[in-house]
């Protein structure tokens, strides 16, 4: 990989992307890369927590690349756009469908398709200055995109999240914590030592549990009612309890 720096210690993953001089925005190679990172992790049973960073970019994540994929997805014939479109936001999925929970870590700006993988992100910790916004609408596209109205109106509340995607304004750091959308806020030496600790404790846990926990909590959101969360949560703690009673690991 080129664009995505990538290492593992002590069953933890530590993601940083890597296109700095241009504000981490994906362009195709980045996008393909990305791809390839959660599709490897889906059965990845050696790391237990990742932990995704924008590294020495000057914010963690500008979105879309509008020099060179913005416009080549605008001018594609319709079917090339579309599919286009489709690979960029399934990598959304592709993050929450990864067994390992992610904690990402923002400073800077994270604006469109940035502000996504934040939220698609299990915890956030953020710096001081971080500022977030769903930029799409700023360009004459519709305000919800890239998974932008199920992940914002879940982690906030329909009421300020329709403020957001239907203006396109910014999220400040305050605002985030306000609001419940980040879990942290620290100065920007910090997260990574913040981020480090929390994805110590979680690799700490018993490994089946920590995936099911994961699992559990994206199926409760959608569930249809409290017997169907009961019954998926005493499955999976059952599930849990014969793992370790066979000394599974």
């Amino acid at each position: 990989m080129e664009k995505l720096i990538y290492r593992v210690e002590n069953h933890i993953g530590y993601l940083t992307l890597n296109r700095w001089d241009k504000y981490n925005a994906f362009d195709g190679q980045l996008i393909e890369e990305f791809e390839t990172f959660w599709r490897e992790r889906r059965y990845d049973e050696s790391v237990r927590v990742i932990i995704l960073d924008g590294g020495g970019a000057k914010g963690f994540c500008a979105g879309l690349d509008m020099e060179t994929h913005g416009p080549a997805l605008f001018e594609a014939p319709p079917v090339a756009a579309y599919n286009g479109q489709a690979r960029m936001s399934r990598l959304l999925l592709a993050m929450r469908q990864a067994p390992q929970p992610i904690i990402c870590c923002v400073h800077g700006a994270a604006s469109g398709f940035g502000f996504s993988l934040a939220m698609a992100s299990d915890i956030r910790i953020i710096a001081e200055k971080s500022r977030f916004n769903a930029a799409y609408i700023n360009i004459g596209l519709g305000g919800a995109d890239m998974a932008s109205s199920y992940f914002l109106p879940r982690l906030i509340g329909s009421g300020r999240a329709n403020e957001f995607l239907l203006t396109g304004n910014w999220m400040s750091a305050e605002d985030a914590m306000n609001l419940g959308f980040a879990s942290r806020l620290v100065p920007k030496e910090d997260m990574m030592k913040t981020a480090v600790e929390l994805a110590t404790i979680m690799a700490g846990k018993t490994p089946l549990a920590l995936r099911m926990t994961k699992e559990a909590i994206n199926i409760n959101m959608d569930a249809g009612g409290l017997e169907a969360v009961l019954q998926m949560e005493d499955r999976n703690q059952i599930m849990v309890m014969y793992s370790l009673k066979l000394g599974a690991k």
